[in-house]
């Protein structure tokens, strides 16, 4: 089932951001997010009418994505960036594409124009999911992101909705 998410999914969603953080090149990020900080995100997107949604199964949340404005000011408004994180259970099992279908259509219905997904060179299979989604490679920005102690390259991807 794929519903919006509450600040009560924060601490599941930790449980399987985190290790994407720590110990992959997923994320540039090298620091882990609390389920406190998670539930504010939840919080602020939907406030601000952005979506942030869950994939649960059985009870237990498996996989999460969200979207906020790509970068400030009115001029880009209507385009977004968005984050997908699966748990490993949830891979290849179809709710990644469920969980950005149902991203798309929040987006669409709430006058998005473009989403924007910034994916790791060093995430193959990420480029190949949003590939197959309908997502094309817009741009590379080498040597953005810094992690494990090396420079890493940046692949834009966008879909016009």
């Amino acid at each position: 089932m794929i519903r919006a998410a509450l600040p009560t999914d924060a601490a599941a969603i930790a449980a399987f951001w985190n290790p994407f953080i720590r110990d992959t090149a997923v994320t540039f990020n090298p620091v882990e997010k609390s389920p406190a900080e998670i539930a504010a995100m939840i919080e602020d997107r939907q406030a601000a009418g952005h979506g942030f949604l869950v994939a649960e199964q059985d009870g237990t949340v498996l996989g999460f994505a969200s979207y906020a404005q790509f970068r400030g000011g009115a001029g880009y408004a209507r385009t977004m960036e968005h984050t997908i994180i699966l748990s490993p259970a949830a891979q290849g099992t179809g709710l990644g594409r469920a969980l950005m279908t149902a991203l798309e259509d929040h987006a669409r219905a709430t006058g998005i124009h473009s989403l924007i997904a910034g994916v790791s060179a060093e995430n193959p299979a990420g480029r190949a999911f949003h590939a197959a989604i309908g997502y094309t490679e817009v741009a590379t920005l080498p040597q953005v992101g810094h992690k494990f102690g090396r420079w890493m390259d940046l692949v834009l991807m966008q879909k016009i909705l």
